[in-house]
């Protein structure tokens, strides 16, 4: 079971069945974690094939700025990648769990429905007609309105504006001599071209989620999407005969793409990658000392994850900064034999070209 159902896994992720751009990779999925943002990039790259080659940093900058892709906090009051069209039916599901989750944290900073409505009125009239900002520049009009920003006040406004829909982030901004890193706030419906959602909200994201994840459960849906447990297996009963259950509660798409025979078994997948982060139990794809070594760790953070035939082998690192993004990223093998030299050396190249493109 634990073979096919990584496999499948592989195939559903578009890791050994490569969509053919960015932007199909972001849509299968449907939502990609992304708070380290190179991550994001970097995770829609390694499941794409644009002219027979893996794209570069810059095309996918390219689906941003040409309003294709978004970013926004989807679910979990995590930060993920879209497809510009799925934003808002998906916060149709999520926003609420969201909003309350995010309560207690906006009453410790004294952020009540006046400050919003504040914060709202004055980000909109700045943005309206095709506006632009920055998060500091974002602070900065808000601060000139009487709107706070100190002591994380700022972030948890535009979180807040971004998960009642008013905001997403949009295009790059472009930084000189160095991977991009930052985007502006726009306001969504100007930014975003309209399209309806589907019927049933809620059913579609169990099945778009098993489609890009599966095979996968009610419970690992739960953990992903941050819903209850209750929602969760109502979504699941409500799209189950549109999925194949192959175990008790375990589903798979009706039709997963095809693997490519060439296909690398080694791959270096981002921090947080979904692979690793979007599932409730992660024992089928990492040993409980590979899991430590990777994490979540007491800061929360993930490291970036060497695979080697589904599993977690390693980690690497490689910095971003300026000047420093053209070097070699640096490997650290958990799990000997898993892979050899040339396999790792060559998962890591494919993302030197993309970081550096």
């Amino acid at each position: 079971m634990t073979a096919m159902l990584i496999a499948d896994r592989l195939r559903a992720h578009r890791l050994t069945a490569p969509a053919a751009s960015p932007v199909e990779a972001a849509a299968h999925l449907l939502a990609v974690q992304a708070q380290e943002f190179w991550g994001g990039r970097w995770a829609l790259a390694v499941r794409s094939r644009t002219h027979g080659a893996t794209p570069t940093l810059s095309e996918i900058d390219a689906a941003f700025d040409a309003g294709e892709l978004v970013r926004s906090w989807t679910m979990r009051g995590t930060i993920h990648i879209v497809r510009a069209g799925d934003l808002g039916w998906v916060l149709q599901v999520t926003g609420d769990r969201q909003r309350r989750q995010a309560a207690s944290r906006q009453r410790q900073l004294e952020i009540d429905a006046g400050t919003l409505e504040r914060a709202q009125q004055a980000i909109a009239r700045a943005l309206r007609g095709g506006g632009r900002l920055t998060r500091a520049e974002a602070f900065a009009l808000l601060e000139g309105a009487g709107v706070g920003t100190a002591g994380q006040r700022g972030y948890h406004i535009l979180y807040a504006l971004s998960v009642n829909g008013l905001l997403c982030q949009g295009p790059i901004v472009a930084r000189e001599g160095a991977p991009t890193r930052g985007q502006y706030f726009v306001l969504a419906d100007e930014w975003i071209t309209p399209s309806s959602g589907p019927a049933d909200p809620l059913a579609e994201l169990f099945l778009r989620y098993i489609d890009g994840h599966g095979p996968a459960g009610a419970a690992d849906f739960a953990w992903w999407s941050g819903l209850p447990i209750t929602t969760a297996r109502r979504a699941a009963a409500a799209s189950a005969q549109r999925l194949v259950e192959i175990d008790d509660g375990v589903f798979v798409a009706r039709r997963l793409p095809p693997a490519d025979p060439a296909a690398p078994r080694v791959i270096a997948l981002p921090s947080f990658d979904e692979y690793y982060i979007s599932y409730a139990d992660r024992s089928a794809v990492a040993t409980a000392e590979s899991a430590a070594l990777i994490g979540p760790g007491k800061n929360g953070m993930v490291r970036p994850i060497l695979l080697a035939d589904g599993r977690v082998a390693g980690a690497w690192a490689h910095s971003k900064a300026i000047g420093r993004h053209a070097d070699d990223p640096v490997p650290e093998l958990h799990v000997a034999g898993a892979a050899t030299d040339a396999e790792v050396a060559a998962a890591l190249d494919r993302y030197a070209r993309f970081i550096t493109g």
